[in-house]
């Protein structure tokens, strides 16, 4: 030993001076490398750097670039813009020239006399000088020969002038202005043909039969501007004629002075975009020397992008183009800046997460290893936690499973009253002590997510029943009405979980009772589609409990009836009788359910006319273990984990819970939730014991109801019809009495009344005596020949009633189905069979039936617990033989053996339930294995090894789901929780113990 410790001893010595050289080397390399590619980091980061500021620059040129070539792009399309339309405001003032030539040449040489003279014609040009806005004045000048010279100047009465205004001196022909416009009045008498250019002009003008233009020159308003000449023929001439003819045909010249600039700037003024070019029109018939129609010689600013035009202003012998250009340089534009800036900004940034990555990347490895441990670290406490509450519900039900099962048996013997009292007085604080610590549980397991729901069919209207059971004692203590409804739409079998479903209701309506001591608690079921129909078009302002917000509160008076249940204001005003009656319309419509799927969504609202809850409390009514203030538990009691629940149950049930509070009104819990459609033939027999079918012996009676409250008289309605009764109602007595003569036209057959149902809030003073009076003169005159029973609906104690009142009987509400059937029973007379009785007590669906003569093997270490379950078991007819320990059981449940069924404990010293019944399920292997050799008859064996298979079912106080999973695995059958009530061992006992089973 010792010279393998000293050899383990050296081996580690070496191995670790080993790891130190190994951890020495690796340092070295790791110094160099990180030295290496700290280098080549750098290098790297300069080489980045460089091709990021290389590729920002290259997009900075293109964007640029890019703009510059949209800026030409814009100035070709406006300058091409405003060349077009100078040419057409152009061609337009040449055709009104145009047009005012052949108006002369028609007035002044086709009429003789001719009708046009200088007045006539000085008035025309002034009134239609609007047609021509770019000319400041026309003029018509005559050719005149020279032989013809003398003739014309004694008509005319003057002489021939030229230009400067001196006689014109001989030449072959005169073209002297004999018609002018007022504005240029001062060239009449002037020989157009004096002037050199005016006379080229004239010649080229009658030679082409076309307008030509004169080069550009200041006119009297110093502008530029150009004159236009136009011939006027004697005849018509056609298109091609020849000059000769042209010249021989001419009459005269008509001229018109052109205001180019004018032209251009009123052409400018409207387009858009002028501010921002330069436009310049040039004369360039000498190329040479281009002549400036309109802008400025010199280019203003920097040197520009720009366009030339041609410009076709219809005189072939002169050219002329616009020249557009920006009046200043394009700006760069900002996405050229903006744009290579952020992708600078970008890709440094990239290269900076790089670099950043790659050094955390250790850091964040390390992180992950410590999240793994953390994580390790809280399941490893989830699961400490969930075994404390395995142990914690052990050690607490143990005792009380004792303690509980002791007083059931006490209670079962024969006590005076006062010890009676004593006893159920600690049986209820025990149940309360057990529900607590199921609430507790059920927290854990929600949290944990191991609560799952059942899906069996089940009768919600027998669960609601059972609710108003639970709670009828105190709602008629404090003498508050309790009323159910559920629509006729509701399926009357559901596919869901029948325990938590009556969990939630349990809790909301407890808590109303709690908190309720006047008015009423109403609970309504509707099918989703249908209630928000009826309910939509209202909004509450008041806190919504989805999210605790607060819009305002109400205290109103009491003392005003409002049409509810009782008569007190509600919270909701949703759940007024209006929307009430809305939802009955679709109650009574005969239009099937539209929806086709097999999933229903209910919606149930509990209305209370309690306290109602605080506004600054409504945010956290949902949170675990809060109440509205330190007060709430003082003086109504409660942990303030019930509405947790519930709403974990709901949303487990894919539904949602929200709530309507008025302080000193009340409160309206509303939730919904979706189950599945059930038909009543697709149950088979052992969950058909979860239904309570209503009995039949009612059909086809008829009943009057006297309320004046119509949502309680609806409320009534419902549970007669449940039972097969038709009914009316009516708000008094002396409409009843109407009704019973017939005079109201009633649908109710009279022969058949059997009951009149009066409410004891709509029983008038001293209203007996008159209506015993009222049957009696009733049968004397043949109107009625059966009194009808009169029966009354209270909250007080029904002997009392019965007696003050002087009525044939009195059911006490709140109402349910089983006990109005009960009542109407007695009331009726109608009889029902001891062989019924026996059979719904000891029938093979009761408990009773099915443990009855059978064997039952109890294994615990707990006398007190055997002493319990052995009392409970024998008291429903079992067999019972108890041990204290696994070991003892073996030797009991050698095959053969006479038990039909074993409750096996699970925590037990030496041999806990698990192994225990993992032996159990060896010997039945062995036996099994023994009976196949020694029998080769199929049928023989199968029902041999279905006779040794002995359902073992865990007896546990620990109900986590984990409880569960684990009875399952070692080969148990199923489980019991501890203490365990009726229907809690019928249900676990059935499948193996049932009439099918049995066959």
């Amino acid at each position: 030993m010792g010279v393998g410790g000293g050899e383990m001893a050296a081996a580690a010595a070496v191995v670790e001076e080993e790891g130190k050289e190994e951890e020495e080397e690796e340092g070295e390399e790791g110094g160099w490398g990180w030295r290496a590619r700290s280098k080549l980091s750098a290098a790297l980061a300069v080489v980045w750097v460089v091709l990021v500021v290389t590729g920002v620059t290259a997009l900075h040129r293109s964007l640029r670039h890019g703009a510059l070539v949209k800026a030409e792009e814009g100035i070709v399309c406006m300058c091409e813009e405003r060349a077009r339309m100078l040419q057409d405001q152009f061609a337009v003032s040449v055709n009104h020239v145009h047009a005012l030539a052949i108006l002369v040449a028609t007035f002044h040489y086709e009429k003789q006399p001719p009708a046009l003279d200088q007045d006539t014609f000085a008035d025309y040009t002034a009134r239609t000088s609007f047609e021509r806005p770019l000319l400041s004045g026309v003029a018509y000048a005559q050719r005149v020969m020279h032989a013809d010279r003398e003739a014309f100047e004694r008509q005319q009465g003057w002489i021939i002038k030229t230009m400067k205004h001196e006689p014109s001196p001989p030449q072959d022909e005169y073209a002297p202005v004999i018609y002018s416009q007022e504005t240029v009045s001062y060239i009449e008498g002037l020989d157009m043909m004096s002037g050199e250019e005016d006379r080229e002009n004239i010649l080229r003008s009658r030679a082409t039969g076309k307008a030509v233009l004169t080069r550009p020159f200041r006119l009297m308003s110093n502008h530029l501007g150009v004159v236009l000449t136009f011939p006027v023929y004697l005849v018509d001439l056609p298109p091609d004629a020849k000059v000769e003819d042209r010249v021989a045909a001419t009459a005269g010249y008509l001229g018109g002075a052109f205001d180019v600039e004018s032209l251009v700037e009123n052409l400018l003024r409207q387009l858009a975009g002028n501010q921002e070019l330069v436009v310049n029109v040039y004369d360039v018939t000498n190329h040479s020397n281009p002549l400036v129609m309109y802008g400025s010689e010199v280019p203003l600013g920097a040197p520009s992008p720009s366009h030339t035009c041609m410009l076709d202003f219809g005189d072939p012998f002169r050219n002329h183009h616009m020249i557009c250009r920006y009046r200043s340089e394009p700006h760069v534009p900002w996405s050229a800046i903006t744009t290579p800036s952020g992708v600078f900004v970008i890709l440094m940034l990239i290269g900076y997460i790089i670099y950043a990555a790659w050094n955390r990347y250790d850091s964040v490895t390390e992180d992950c290893r410590k999240m793994k441990a953390l994580k390790k670290r809280a399941e490893a406490a989830d699961v400490a936690k969930s075994q404390f509450l395995a142990t914690v519900s052990h050690e607490i039900r143990t005792p009380m499973n004792g303690v509980l099962g002791m007083l059931d048996m006490l209670l079962d013997t024969e006590l005076k009253s006062t010890q009676r009292d004593f006893a159920q007085t600690a049986q209820i604080c025990g149940k309360a002590l057990i529900s607590l610590i199921n609430e507790v549980l059920d927290r854990a397991k929600i949290e944990a997510g191991k609560l799952e729901l059942e899906s069996v069919p089940f009768d919600l209207r027998s669960i609601l029943d059972e609710v108003v059971s639970l709670f009828s004692s105190k709602s008629r203590e404090k003498g508050i009405e309790l009323a159910v409804y559920v629509s006729e739409r509701v399926p009357e079998i559901l596919l869901g979980d029948p325990g938590r479903f009556r969990q939630i209701i349990t809790n909301l309506v407890g808590n109303s009772i709690k908190f309720t001591e006047r008015g009423h608690i109403f609970v309504q079921v509707h099918l989703a589609d249908h209630s928000n129909l009826a309910t939509e078009p209202k909004v509450e302002s008041v806190a919504n409990g989805i999210n605790g917000h607060i819009d305002e509160t109400s205290v109103v008076s009491t003392s005003v009836s409002h049409n509810t249940l009782s008569g007190f204001e509600a919270a909701d005003s949703r759940n007024s009788w209006e929307n009430f009656k809305a939802l009955l319309s679709y109650d009574t419509n005969d239009m099937a359910y539209g929806s086709d799927s097999e999933n229903v969504t209910l919606v149930v609202s509990v209305e209370d006319t309690g306290i109602g809850i605080p506004i600054h409390a409504q945010g956290r009514v949902f949170m675990p273990f809060m109440q509205a203030d330190s007060s709430t538990s003082r003086n109504y009691g409660g942990t303030g984990i019930g509405l947790s629940i519930s709403k974990c149950l709901v949303e487990l049930m894919s539904g949602q819970i929200n709530f309507v509070s008025r302080p000193n009104v009340g409160s309206t819990f509303t939730f919904t939730a979706v189950l599945q459609r059930c038909e009543r033939n697709a149950i088979n027999v052992s969950k058909s014991a979860l239904l309570h079918p209503l009995p039949s012996s009612f059909q086809g009676l008829s009943t009057l109801l006297v309320d004046k409250r119509p949502v309680r008289a609806t409320v009534t309605e419902y549970h007669l019809q449940r039972l097969g009764i038709a009914s009316k109602s009516v708000h008094t007595i002396e409409q009843a009495l109407s009704v019973l003569l017939g005079r109201n036209g009633t649908s109710l057959p009279r022969k058949q009344l059997s009951m009149l149902l009066v409410e004891s809030d709509s029983w008038g003073l001293k209203m007996d005596v008159p209506l015993r009076t009222r049957f009696l003169e009733m049968k004397q005159n043949g109107c009625e020949s059966v009194f009808p029973q009169v029966i009354l609906l209270s909250l007080a104690d029904s002997d009392k009633m019965k007696a003050e009142y002087g009525v044939h009987s009195v059911i006490t509400k709140p109402l349910k189905a089983s006990t109005l059937a009960a009542c109407l029973f007695q009331s009726l007379g109608i009889s029902i069979t001891q062989a019924n009785n026996e059979k719904k007590h000891h029938g093979p669906d009761s408990l009773y039936g099915l443990l009855l003569g059978k064997n039952i093997l109890v294994v615990d270490d707990n006398k007190v617990n055997l002493r319990v379950a052995a009392g409970t078991l024998k008291k429903y007819g079992a067999k019972v033989e108890c041990v204290e320990s696994g070991k003892d059981a073996l030797e009991l449940l050698q095959v053969p053996h006479k038990f039909d069924l074993c409750l096996m404990d699970i925590q037990m010293p030496e041999m806990d339930g698990f192994e225990a019944t993992r032996q159990i399920r060896a010997i039945e292997a062995k036996a099994h294995e023994q009976t196949d050799n020694a029998d080769n008859s199929e049928a023989g064996s199968a029902a041999k090894k279905a006779q040794w298979h002995l359902p073992v079912l865990a007896m546990t106080a620990d109900v986590i789901q984990a409880t569960h999973e684990e009875c399952t695995k070692y080969g148990m059958d199923g489980y019991v929780s501890k203490p365990f009530e009726e229907k809690q061992l019928f249900k676990a006992v059935q499948k193996f113990l049932g009439p099918s089973t049995s066959s």
